[in-house]
């Protein structure tokens, strides 16, 4: 009988699993070196279609966001560009986590975290939009229109921020001041911060119009709308008039955990099923990419 797995072996193994469902097949043997971190300009694995073909979406230069009713999976899909980026050592990661539990798994690894505070959420988008004036400042004077993956020899390299509860920051706590301030602050990082290498994920289980106005919704790229409970919350997450053609989250039986439509930019909506991560593999994988970010292993 086979002795159990050291926790380094059984780490290697999780992160060797990790990227082969990201990169094209490759071959690896045990005596193979230990995996490097993945890169947030290459593919991000999001699970497999209705046909059983594995789903990718590059997030580069783009911005998503996720939204459903309360267990329908959208925190299993968020976890899927969280881990990517926090394995990723040529990206920041910022994280907000109004529920301070969700995305408190990556805690570790995140360059910067966010809990249950408006105010320092505020503060936070602020460092952040004061970094995206500096890089387009940057731009202008080099006469270019983004940030490539040259620009890590400069110290410039993508921020990934990544917001789970955006109810909690913008219609729940604080002032009404603080939460409309807050909103504003997001809707500018969402609009102008693809370029400068500023990318947003958003996710919410509250799909209404007063937390994902039209003129936010529209300026994400990728949407991926989980379980609704109605055809118009579904709309409000991937666009308006969609459920009239076909498509729509309020068709998705409530046993269908961590299915969803995702909407990528020029296409239709397609019915997906995210890949699953355990509360373990995750806090394995964080663990994981917290070593990497220090330039050691676990």
């Amino acid at each position: 009988m086979s002795e159990p797995a050291t926790e380094p072996v059984r780490l290697r193994a999780l992160l060797r699993d990790w990227l082969a469902a990201v990169r094209p097949p490759a071959l690896f043997c045990d005596e193979a070196p230990e995996p490097a971190g993945l890169s947030i300009w290459e593919p991000i694995h999001l699970g497999v279609d209705e046909h059983g073909r594995p789903v990718r979406v590059t997030l580069a230069y783009r911005n998503m966001l996720l939204a459903g009713e309360p267990g329908a999976g959208k925190s299993v899909g968020l976890n899927l560009p969280v881990g990517h980026a926090a394995l990723s050592t040529d990206c920041d990661l910022w994280l907000f986590d109004g529920k301070l539990v969700e995305l408190g798994l990556w805690r570790t690894c995140a360059d910067r975290f966010v809990g249950p505070d408006l105010d320092e959420a505020i503060g936070a988008c602020e460092e952040l939009q004061a970094e995206m004036d500096r890089r387009y400042d940057r731009l202008d004077a080099g006469r270019r229109r983004k940030i490539t993956p040259d620009d890590a020899a400069q110290g410039i390299r993508p921020i990934v921020g990544v917001f789970d509860e955006v109810a909690y920051y913008s219609a729940t706590v604080g002032t009404k001041t603080q939460r409309e301030t807050f909103a504003v602050l997001v809707r500018d990082l969402v609009a102008r911060g693809r370029a400068a290498g500023i990318i947003v994920i958003a996710a919410t289980q509250r799909p209404s119009s007063d937390i994902i106005p039209t003129s936010l919704r529209d300026l994400f790229g990728y949407r991926w709308a989980f379980r609704c409970t109605t055809d118009s919350s579904s709309d409000i997450v991937l666009g308006a008039g969609w459920a009239t053609r076909g498509h729509s989250a309020a068709a998705i039986a409530p046993e269908d955990k961590g299915v969803g439509l995702l909407l990528a930019e020029g296409g239709e909506p397609r019915r997906i099923k995210s890949a699953y991560l355990s509360d373990e593999q995750v806090y394995a994988l964080a663990d994981r990419a917290t070593a990497l970010r220090a330039g050691s292993t676990p």
